[in-house]
């Protein structure tokens, strides 16, 4: 089975002071995708700089040819369907047909309050989630869509010519639970996961892979249930959340073991972070480059 690399390169440097250069640089070491995160800020980096994900992907696509651009991950929180698919149209125009959305139904962070809201709870952003999904593949894949929803409407908007890719740019949509698996055996060309959050502290690599096969059980289910065959969807692991944290960037060796040890639970994805010194994501930039270039050489 065929594993890519790709990376995600946190919006968090001016565009003219390093952050148009690592897109650049993420295109010249053959990276498959480069992703950005959707949020209006987050987590350490909440008081530093931070910058728009579909403005800097809109950047980034100007700057490069090849590469495959997307977002880890878009959520309801602060966007609406009708208005993100006349972004994500004209991202996708503008790059020549090399979007792919990351999307979930989000969590409680900065995001979840900073328009003035009380944070949703668990079941609220999976009820707008499996709202939120149907309506934008509407958007997305039809010239002219009216919808009544109970969160999300959309009036005669017209998202005309539609998407470079058809019959719209893919999702991979972020789902561990029951509902949101059901939405990505549906709508998604691929899934995303994290892991197990509850690991993340505690818990071990190989009680993590054990996880992660669960994990990939239940999308299977999903799949059949959908009358869908689950080889279909990329499956996309975002490094940095399991036990084994920042340890897999440490050398090639040791990137190759975990990459190898994920490939075999059916993984076609794997996403590293760009490196940011002084944070959780700090790496020996020669070693994240040599990763890069040399590591899916030896798993063929």
């Amino acid at each position: 089975m065929s594993l890519r690399l790709s990376t995600v390169i946190l919006p968090y440097r001016r565009w003219h002071e390093g952050g148009r250069s690592a897109w650049v640089r993420a295109e010249q070491l053959g990276f498959h995708t480069a992703y950005t995160y959707d949020h209006l800020s987050w987590r350490s980096f909440r008081d530093g700089p931070w910058f728009g994900a579909i403005p800097t992907l809109t950047a980034a696509a100007a700057a490069t040819d090849r590469l495959r651009l997307g977002t880890l991950v878009t959520s309801p929180n602060f966007r609406h369907p009708v208005t993100l698919a006349k972004e994500l149209i004209s991202l996708d125009d503008i790059s020549g047909g090399r979007v792919t959305l990351g999307i979930g139904a989000g969590g409680t962070g900065f995001d979840a309050t900073a328009l003035g809201q009380e944070p949703w709870s668990p079941r609220e952003r999976a009820d707008r989630f499996a709202e939120f999904v149907p309506l934008l593949d509407r958007l997305l894949t039809e010239d002219a869509v009216s919808s009544e929803g109970r969160f999300y409407s959309a009036h005669e908007a017209r998202n005309i010519p539609g998407c470079v890719q058809r019959p719209r740019l893919p999702f991979a949509v972020a789902a561990t639970g029951p509902r949101g698996l059901r939405l990505a055996a549906r709508y998604g060309q691929a899934w995303v996961t994290t892991g197990d959050p509850k690991l993340y502290e505690t818990g071990t690599p190989e009680q993590s892979v054990a996880a992660l096969r669960g994990q990939i059980g239940k999308l299977t289910e999903a799949c059949e249930a959908a009358g869908r065959d689950v080889a279909e969807l990329d499956k996309v692991l975002l490094t940095g959340f399991t036990p084994d944290r920042a340890r897999p960037l440490a050398s090639l060796d040791a990137f190759v073991d975990f990459a190898g040890r994920h490939r075999e639970l059916g993984f076609t994805e794997i996403v590293i972070h760009w490196p940011i010194p002084d944070s959780a994501f700090a790496a020996d930039e020669k070693v994240f480059e040599r990763i890069a270039m040399e590591a899916l050489a030896q798993l063929d």
